[in-house]
C-alpha cells in the first residue's frame, strides 16, 4: 500500500508520520509532497481562485502515478479536487474525511479553523456533511493565531487552539474537529472534554480503508 500525501507546510509531514505509525502503517507507506507555494498563492488572493485550483489538480494528478490513494491535507485548497476530473486512483480530501467521522454521533460538532482562507470551504463541507444526519455544526476562526505558527511559536499556537476547544466543550459541543493538520498537537492539551477529531489520523483512517476495499 502506498499512499501519497499532497500538503503546503513541510510542518505537517511529522504529524501524519505520527498518525501512521499510530495506525500501524510500515515505514515507507506515505509518500510526501509539499507545495507551500499553493497556500501562499490562496493567501495573497483572499481565498481559492480557478487558477490555483487548477494547479493543484495537476499536482494531484502527478501523484496517482506512484500511489494507491492520493490525500490532499490542505484543507483551503480542499475544493480543489473537483477540478481533477478521471483519475485512475482515488483522491481524498482530508477534510471531507475529517466531517465524516466529526458528524458521524450527531449532536453540536464544532470545527476550529486557524487560518482565514480555511473558514469558507470548511463551513460548507461540514454542512454538507452534517445534513446528511442531521447534525449541528459551527466553524469558528480562532483569531490571530496563524501568525504565532509563521513565527515558529508552536506551544502558544497549540495553546490557543487547545483553550478555543475547552471553551467549545464548556458550551455545549458534543465533538470538537480541528480543521487543518497543523493543530492537530493541540488535541493532546484538551481538558475539558473528549480529545479533539484532527485530520492526520481521520484522514489517513479512511485513505487506509479505501486503498484496502481496493485490492
Amino acid at each position: 500500500m502506498r499512499i501519497a500525501l499532497l500538503h503546503t507546510a513541510e510542518s505537517n509531514v511529522v504529524g501524519f508520520e505520527q498518525a501512521g505509525r499510530t495506525l500501524g502503517l510500515s515505514e515507507g507507506t506515505l509518500v510526501h509532497e509539499v507545495r507551500a507555494d499553493l497556500l501562499l498563492a490562496a493567501r495573497e488572493a483572499g481565498g481559492l481562485t480557478a487558477s490555483i485550483a487548477k494547479d493543484t489538480a495537476l499536482a494531484l494528478r502527478a501523484l496517482t502515478s506512484h500511489a494507491d490513494v492520493v490525500v490532499l491535507t490542505c484543507s483551503t485548497l480542499g475544493p480543489s479536487i473537483d477540478e481533477v476530473g478521471a483519475k485512475s486512483v482515488p483522491i481524498l480530501r482530508v477534510d471531507a474525511a475529517l466531517a465524516e467521522h466529526a458528524v458521524r454521533g450527531g449532536g453540536l460538532v464544532v470545527a476550529l479553523c486557524a487560518l482565514d482562507t480555511t473558514v469558507e470551504p470548511t463551513t460548507r463541507l461540514f454542512a454538507q456533511t452534517a445534513a446528511k444526519i442531521g447534525a449541528q455544526v459551527d466553524v469558528r476562526l480562532i483569531p490571530d493565531i496563524w501568525d504565532l505558527l509563521l513565527a515558529g511559536n508552536h506551544a502558544a499556537y497549540y495553546d490557543a487552539i487547545a483553550k478555543a476547544a475547552d471553551a467549545a466543550y464548556d458550551k455545549g459541543a458534543s465533538v470538537v474537529a480541528l480543521a487543518q493538520a497543523s493543530m492537530s498537537p493541540a488535541a493532546d492539551l484538551v481538558m475539558r472534554g473528549p480529545r479533539p477529531l484532527d485530520s492526520p489520523s481521520s484522514g489517513l483512517a479512511a485513505a487506509i480503508a479505501i486503498a484496502r476495499a481496493a485490492v
